[in-house]
């Protein structure tokens, strides 16, 4: 690699020449002295070596070896401890260059506490205190149903007194309210049999250990020796706890009972992300599900990136496993580890349910982030819309008005609505203009203002964030004048856009506002007018055609729809009706109404 692009070439090979050929990690330094990027590698004179011997594979890596001004390493005896050690850096400096495990919240735990008569609770605080701890559990659901379970089955204490045999003897306690409601069974004041309470303590251990049918061979016993001392009552308390077992072990996905103590993990990627679940089988059942994501920074490989999760699982989750399968060996050895490629049976079923969660998790983040970027963008776009507008609060709610005439026949209006930016087709509404005589657009638009916020305010609908008008500033005034007679000139921002320059009026403000021709506010604003148009025109286009050939006919003073029907399905058209003599008239319709349609036409 040139010094054209990293100055420090000369000095960054004389210190790769001294590195040792051991296992260990490697350490990127900037000019700063901040550390950029933490290895690992088998071989730490060869991994090093290879970032400076020819081109980079790709734009970030490039970019990387730009950026490094010094190199540090630690020796380590085997391939594990380097990754374990290149977590644990990882994780305390936060390279900009290294995976970033995304996933970093605590779980809780379930805690069987060191003590006289111990207690059962969950906490996310692990102590070293001679305390056994199962989990962590990446369901807080799961440890309210087992807490839940033990709670139903085994009346255990729940205080925080100190139950040493010498305070009981000594009677410094007094039962509380959970030994009164039938959930604690008194060990505070010596009513509690020590050793039958560490055998429910022992059954307990084992249910978190995943043993459930050594549980219920256990109580199963238990319960025919009651039986045979025809103790009835106690044998059917124990077959409670058989049957609250027996549903608990139902829930639990049951694999097969030949398969124990197993881990499995898959793993599928994308451009920038890598995605890995992880299931825990013990004695034919899943007990643990999680999926955890690796934000990826320099390409990495699958199995390097295999390798960084299973380390941190192991880690977080406490898993000793020796048997672990994987889609594929992972780019490290881990010390006691068995992988397995499963390519039939059960095992192979297993990797495939884990495959299965892993596509779904994936899927169900990309949903996610689509769903934020939606918000994002309508978010972006109506706040850019109400900083241009010069609007007190986003224009969610938008109606846009146009009127639409042939020569002042068949006056129409339309209204469309726009929601968070976009077009809200169901309420659009169209209307005959009905009070105005001839081509008079700005009364056109009076009558429909009022009657659409006559009736929003009759009906307690809400009214627009945003009003907007086709038309300049007469358009405007007219809309104005209708907004300040209902009183909500205060409440709705209106405004007008001119066509001809797509200028923005304000109400009292001559100077018109120019948005840049790309303005996301424009665009809008454009959108909901020739919307409205095309609402409009195509409205006014199929009042034209049903009504067009009877219209003449029907303007006539005195002549109604059946007597004009009358004239056309006789004559054929208007025109002949214009050409007959009264006669030819007087003998369809009668001589009263032929009198009225001659007189029309003739003077």
């Amino acid at each position: 690699m040139s010094g054209r692009i990293n100055p420090n070439v000369e000095y960054l090979k004389k210190k790769i020449s001294v590195l040792p050929s051991d296992p260990g990690v490697y350490q990127y330094f900037n000019k700063d002295g901040k550390i950029i990027y933490v290895g690992k590698a088998k071989n730490l004179k060869k991994r090093v070596s290879s970032y400076f011997s020819g081109r980079p594979d790709n734009g970030k890596t490039a970019l990387l070896v730009r950026n490094i001004a010094h190199i540090e390493h630690i020796v380590v005896d085997t391939e594990e401890d380097a990754l374990l050690l290149e977590n644990n850096l990882i994780k305390k400096y936060q390279p900009r260059y290294n995976v970033l495990l995304k996933d970093d919240k605590s779980f809780p735990w379930i805690v069987v506490k060191n003590e006289p008569f111990p207690r059962v609770f969950s906490t996310r605080n692990v102590i070293k205190d001679g305390s056994l701890y199962f989990g962590p559990y990446t369901s807080v659901g799961m440890v309210r149903t087992l807490l839940d379970l033990f709670k139903s089955i085994y009346p255990l204490r729940t205080c925080k007194l100190n139950l040493s045999s010498h305070n009981i003897a000594e009677y410094k306690y007094k039962v509380c309210l959970e030994y009164h409601i039938g959930n604690c069974k008194g060990p505070c004041i010596g009513e509690y049999d020590e050793s039958l309470y560490k055998e429910n303590i022992e059954a307990i251990k084992n249910i978190l250990r995943g043993n459930i049918h050594s549980v219920i061979h256990y109580l199963n016993e238990i319960m025919m020796q009651y039986a045979t001392e025809y103790k009835f009552e106690e044998a059917n308390e124990v077959k409670q706890k058989i049957k609250q077992l027996d549903s608990y072990q139902s829930k639990s996905t049951i694999v097969s009972s030949s398969i124990n103590n197993v881990d499995v993990y898959s793993i599928i990627e994308d451009e920038d992300s890598a995605y890995v679940n992880f299931l825990k089988v013990v004695n034919g059942a899943i007990i643990q599900a999680h999926t955890i994501e690796l934000k990826k920074k320099l390409d990495e490989s699958l199995p390097e990136l295999l390798s960084l999760a299973i380390l941190e699982v192991r880690e977080r989750f406490h898993s000793r496993s020796r048997e672990v399968i994987v889609p594929f060996k992972p780019d490290t050895v881990f010390e006691s580890v068995k992988f397995i490629i499963p390519k039939i049976g059960d095992k192979k079923k297993l990797l495939e349910l884990s495959e299965r969660n892993v596509k779904y998790y994936r899927l169900e983040k990309l949903k996610q982030q689509s769903l934020r970027k939606k918000e994002t963008r309508e978010d972006r776009i109506l706040n850019t819309m109400m900083k241009d507008l010069r609007l007190k609060q986003q224009p969610k709610h938008i109606e846009c008005f146009d009127n639409s005439n042939i020569q002042g026949n068949f006056p129409v209006a339309a209204c469309v609505v726009f929601k968070n930016g976009k077009p809200s087709k169901k309420d659009y509404r169209h209307f005959n203009v009905k009070t105005v005589v001839g081509p008079d657009d700005f009364a056109s638009m009076e009558e429909i203002i009022e009657r659409r916020y006559t009736r929003l305010i009759k009906e307690e609908s809400g009214l627009p964030n945003l009003v907007i008008i086709d038309g300049g500033k007469g358009q405007l005034g007219a809309a104005m004048k209708i907004f300040r007679r209902l009183k909500i000139d205060d409440k709705v921002n209106v405004i007008g856009i001119a066509k001809r320059l797509e200028e923005i009026f304000f109400p009292g403000d001559p100077v018109p506002l120019y948005l840049d021709k790309n303005s996301e506010t424009l665009k809008i604003i454009q959108h909901a007018r020739n919307e409205a148009h095309r609402f409009g025109i195509t409205f006014h286009r199929n009042q034209r055609s049903k009504n067009f050939v009877t219209s003449e006919l029907d303007s006539i003073k005195g002549i109604g729809e059946k007597t004009a029907k009358k004239l056309l399905v006789e004559f054929k058209s208007v025109e002949q009706v214009r050409q007959l003599n009264f006669d030819n008239i007087q003998g369809v319709i009668g001589k009263a109404k032929a009198q009225i349609v001659w007189d029309y036409f003739h003077k």
